[in-house]
């Protein structure tokens, strides 16, 4: 098994503050970095193949870095509920392809319009906007064919219809696409909590929530544990997006990877511009005790599942 990156390593570093549970969390996930990362270089076509422009910038959007937080989840759900993992590659490649799409087009001039993704250039400005437009396309009925064809995937055609469901809808308008549109259209306006909460739901949460229960669609699972990851996940998509906000705030462009302060700048309804940082702090913490109690029906074998939202909410990029 080969040792993390310096990269992922700064990533996991900064949201733990002692070695201990840095190790801890190391455990879980350097082999789960190493089976994303290669089943998302098999999936993606060659930058070679034609046309090579086109797979080129697909491939530059896709394996550019990134914490892989939607990856994370997947197995680290799947590691609670006893399910191999080589049957969890397929649906974590083809969630963060999903992702890796939505990102191209959120940084889209007609959108977010930034410069920097990830410490890199953002597609667009590393090729050009066509380029990107078409990039990102193309990452999405791929994230599908995996899910549809993935031979390493042991589970039946409604299993696969349903995971295929689970992560279209994830991205529709009842998902991250409609919270996006949601989000643009909030620059600039007071929205209560209940509205921002929705917003943030669907534009960050569907997806999270999508890498969640494709590892319980894997499994064999009783009622109970079931609502418990869904009420997991939700508390814990909320977090993840309040921390974001927070970090755009506080955060350096060098650490982050992207531009400080851009919310402020476009002035986007945030936790921290509507309600104050204090708050914003506080909501996420409660959300957090909220994701960790809703998992202690899973006891020890929860422990994936309890790190992975520590990283979320504690993280410094």
């Amino acid at each position: 098994m080969k040792p993390l990156g310096l990269k992922q390593i700064s990533y996991y570093a900064s949201a733990f503050a002692n070695e201990a549970d840095l190790m801890s969390f190391e455990n879980y996930t350097r082999d789960w970095l190493d089976r994303v990362e290669a089943k998302l270089e098999a999936v993606l076509p060659l930058a070679d193949d034609l046309p090579e422009r086109l797979h080129e910038a697909m491939r530059y959007s896709v394996l550019g870095g990134g914490k892989r937080v939607r990856p994370m989840l997947v197995y680290a759900t799947g590691m609670s509920l006893d399910v191999p993992l080589i049957q969890l590659d397929g649906p974590a490649a083809a969630i963060e392809l999903m992702h890796a799409f939505s990102l191209v087009h959120d940084d889209l001039p007609s959108m977010d319009d930034d410069d920097l993704r990830r410490g890199n250039l953002t597609t667009h400005k590393a090729f050009d906007e066509a380029t990107a437009i078409l990039a990102a396309d193309a990452l999405q009925p791929l994230a599908i064919h995996v899910l549809a064809t993935d031979k390493a995937m042991d589970c039946d055609s409604r299993t696969r219809l349903k995971l295929i469901e689970l992560l279209v809808n994830a991205c529709g308008s009842q998902g991250m696409t409609g919270g996006q549109s949601l989000d643009l259209g909030a620059e600039g306006k007071q929205l209560s909590t209940d509205e921002l909460e929705h917003m943030y739901r669907l534009k960050t949460g569907r997806l999270l929530h999508a890498s969640v229960i494709s590892a319980v669609l894997c499994a064999d699972l009783n009622n109970p544990k079931f609502q418990a990851l869904e009420n997991y996940i939700d508390h814990l998509g909320l977090a993840f997006q309040i921390r974001d906000d927070i970090l755009d705030i506080e955060g350096e462009t060098e650490m982050i990877g992207k531009q400080q302060g851009a919310d402020i700048e476009r002035s986007k309804a945030t936790w921290p511009a509507l309600f104050g940082m204090d708050a914003a702090r506080k909501r996420a913490s409660e959300l957090l005790n909220k994701a960790l109690a809703e998992i202690e029906i899973l006891g020890p074998s929860g422990e994936p599942l309890r790190q992975v939202a520590h990283y979320i909410v504690d993280r410094k990029l």
